[in-house]
């Protein structure tokens, strides 16, 4: 009998000058009780100590590091993918963390269920999140499927084949429009309710709610979901949020 190929799996990481938060991502990479992964870092040319911190990390974790000017985290993140050799792939914020048994349990379930896209339960701000509704994408896009792009999605590489790389169009949200086109055409998410690691609000999409706002409302448009519906939810949603407005990255 022949035997059953283990998923290979690839952790990937945008940085730009982020010594400041990037120690707390680091140890929980060396604490996951299965360190049979790769770690690819795309970044920006740090220079505030982002390259000594990510070679020194290499001492002990399997470290891959592209290190140029780019166009954004989605630019990085699209290089990242590309370098990684995992059958899978997990993004994880530099200011993130996972929980120790987070790359064994991406790993396990993707190895059993073969789903192009598995998802896990994240802590947001305190708060444990997973998806929202199933039925209502018109209304929560992608977290209608999954509970997060990062930390809480291992993705099948080969789907940015199928569905395209993430765009560049979309600075503060391709993500989104990538999950969703891959949704659309027929990818299979598999829910776990394993509890994966932290996500941590204090980059870009935490800190622009317009832009975040507007391309969602971009994303859900790109994707069919009724363009009248969609400009009322956003007009409801930058009422709700007025306070955050004048909020910039």
């Amino acid at each position: 009998m022949a035997e059953h190929k283990k998923t290979r799996f690839s952790v990937v990481t945008a940085t730009y000058n982020a010594a400041a938060v990037l120690p707390r991502l680091i140890m929980s990479l060396k604490a996951q009780t299965d360190q049979d992964f790769e770690w690819v870092v795309a970044d920006g040319a740090s220079a505030d100590g982002t390259l000594a911190m990510l070679e020194e990390a290499g001492k002990t974790l399997s470290i891959r590091v592209d290190s140029r000017p780019d166009f954004g985290i989605y630019d990085a993140l699209n290089r990242a993918v590309k370098l990684a050799t995992g059958d899978y792939y997990l993004v994880v914020g530099a200011d993130d963390e996972l929980f120790p048994d987070a790359v064994k349990n991406y790993k396990n379930a993707c190895d059993i269920t073969d789903a192009d896209m598995v998802t896990a339960l994240i802590e947001v701000n305190g708060r444990v999140g997973g998806v929202r509704s199933r039925q209502w994408e018109w209304l929560y896009g992608q977290f209608a499927h999954v509970s997060g792009h990062a930390v809480g999605l291992a993705i099948r590489r080969s789907l940015h084949d199928r569905f395209g790389w993430y765009s560049r169009k979309l600075p503060i949200a391709a993500d989104q429009l990538f999950i969703l086109k891959a949704v659309h055409g027929g990818s299979e998410i598999s829910r776990q309710d394993f509890l994966a690691g932290k996500f941590r609000t204090e980059g870009t999409s935490g800190n622009d709610t317009v832009g975040t706002l507007v391309e969602g409302f971009r994303s859900q448009v790109l994707v069919g979901h009724n363009v009248w519906l969609q400009l009322l939810i956003l007009c409801l949603r930058l009422f709700k949020n007025r306070r955050f407005l004048g909020s910039k990255g």
